[in-house]
């Protein structure tokens, strides 16, 4: 039988790890943590039984997954549950742009550009199913649908600017902006349409669900699987040198691509591992939960059924906190997004106080305190907000990669999304997932297609260690 080892117990190492565990490998994932889950963990905090998810909370990616939805994660205890409004951005004086999971009445409340979001949305989310066999993979191959891919991805080249003066009214602009915002680019440069549109597409397909029970439910519908098919787990288990492992015909990383260069050393091709120490990094994010008495008292009343409420003004200043922050200035108004998970999963709250999830968008190893500029901005739309705060928690871009070793300097994203990044990966090849080293794999959101909990990238990775185990017969 063939073995393999998995480093990193996040979404994407259990995903490669079921992947070859399916196929009959032998598998063993070694977790650095005293809890597998990397950014899909979930605990109580503040108030005991108030549970909040740490990192990756709200899933349009993941809900819709291909890979996921093929494993029968429900008889693990997976399930997914959907707010009344998936997003609402709300606007100074009390206006909001709201996504809603249909196409139709989200563009039914855009007034003037209600005709323009149909049309740069409608044909891609009818035809998402199939399109995500294409953008959910590596993106220079031959694709499985190129005439649906070709009409998906000539938008995706342009700066999220360009598109966003397609849309006249603020409101859509704004709707728009601050969902391109998640690619923490600059988003007057190429390719920062790319994340936004794949979000909203994937949203509207699927809705932006949340995992009942919090994000951890992911990860411990993966374990169970994978303990099923005779994989084993192993925490607290932290590999700094290749010498640790034992012999193994298969060895994947779910790890920063500089962990995994520090890991295999002279093992590593000089020119890969160049690459793979040059790995730029990201902006950050600044984290703050909170417990709130009553929820937040928001002026907009859609906000008040919306799973995830966007707060960076209109889109001039969401754009001008992103040049901020790529720049390595701290923003005076940084873009933060709110979570409201318990409207979809009432079991995260305790009586009459529910979690509130909301993190800023500051720059990579920021050392200041975001704390204040967070409860500002939730106060500019929610006058009171911070009467109702029974407690609060933060976790810093240093704790962040503390936390999760794979967020350096708080880079939640594994990497910036530029061009370069966004199409090969941590290095410029044809085969991202492969690392130079026969049978050794990076499986990490730091490869295509990118972050989020939809396991893909381990997935992608796994079957190409399959492909080469067949090859060995």
């Amino acid at each position: 039988m063939s073995t393999a080892i998995v480093v990193g117990g996040g979404p994407n190492g259990l995903a490669a790890a079921v992947t070859l565990a399916a196929a009959g490998v032998q598998v063993t994932v070694l977790e650095a943590a005293d809890e597998i889950g990397g950014g899909t963990r979930s605990s109580e905090a503040i108030v005991p039984g108030l549970l909040h998810d740490h990192c990756s909370a709200t899933h349009p990616m993941a809900v819709g997954s291909q890979f996921l939805n093929s494993l029968g994660l429900d008889r693990y205890g997976l399930q997914w549950r959907w707010p009344e409004i998936d997003c609402v951005h709300p606007l100074d004086g009390g206006s909001a742009g709201v996504l809603q999971r249909s196409v139709e009445d989200t563009a039914a409340g855009l007034g003037r550009d209600g005709a323009r979001w149909q049309l740069a949305f409608g044909r891609p989310v009818a035809q998402y199913d199939a399109l995500a066999e294409d953008i959910m993979g590596p993106l220079l191959r031959m694709p499985h649908h190129p005439l649906t891919l070709a009409r998906f991805g000539m938008p995706t080249v342009l700066p999220a600017s360009t598109l966003a003066r397609a849309f006249r009214t603020a409101a859509a602009r704004a709707l728009f902006g601050g969902i391109a915002a998640h690619t923490f680019r600059p988003l007057h440069q190429p390719l920062t349409c790319a994340i936004g549109l794949g979000i909203i597409t994937a949203g509207h397909r699927h809705g932006w669900a949340v995992a009942a029970g919090g994000s951890r439910s992911i990860s411990r519908a993966l374990a169970a699987l994978l303990t099923d098919l005779g994989g084993k787990i192993e925490t607290d288990t932290r590999i700094d040198a290749i010498s640790q492992l034992p012999p193994t015909d298969i060895t994947m990383f779910d790890l920063a691509p500089a962990a995994v260069a520090d890991i295999l050393g002279d093992r590593l091709p000089r020119r890969i591992a160049k690459a793979y120490r040059r790995f730029r990094q990201g902006p950050g994010a600044f984290k703050v939960d909170f417990a709130v008495e009553g929820g937040v008292p928001w002026t907009n009343a859609d906000a008040h059924r919306a799973g995830t409420v966007h707060l960076g003004g209109d889109y001039a200043e969401i754009a001008a906190g992103e040049r901020d922050i790529h720049a390595g200035r701290m923003p005076q108004r940084p873009f933060v997004l709110v979570g409201q998970q318990y409207l979809a999963d009432p079991q995260r709250s305790v009586g009459n106080v529910h979690p509130l999830w909301t993190y800023a968008h500051v720059p990579n190893g920021y050392t200041g305190d975001a704390t204040a500029a967070i409860i500002t901005q939730i106060e500019r739309f929610a006058p009171g907000f911070r009467d109702r705060v029974v407690g609060q928690t933060v976790r810093t871009t240093t704790e962040m990669a503390t936390y999760n070793p794979n967020y350096v300097g708080g880079d939640i994203m594994t990497g910036a999304k530029d061009i370069r990044q966004l199409v090969f990966g941590p290095r410029i090849t044809l085969s991202p997932y492969g690392v130079g080293v026969p049978g050794m794999y990076i499986c990490s959101a730091a490869t295509p297609p990118g972050p989020g909990a939809h396991g893909m990238c381990g997935a992608n990775a796994a079957k190409s260690a399959l492909r080469l185990l067949d090859e060995l017969g």
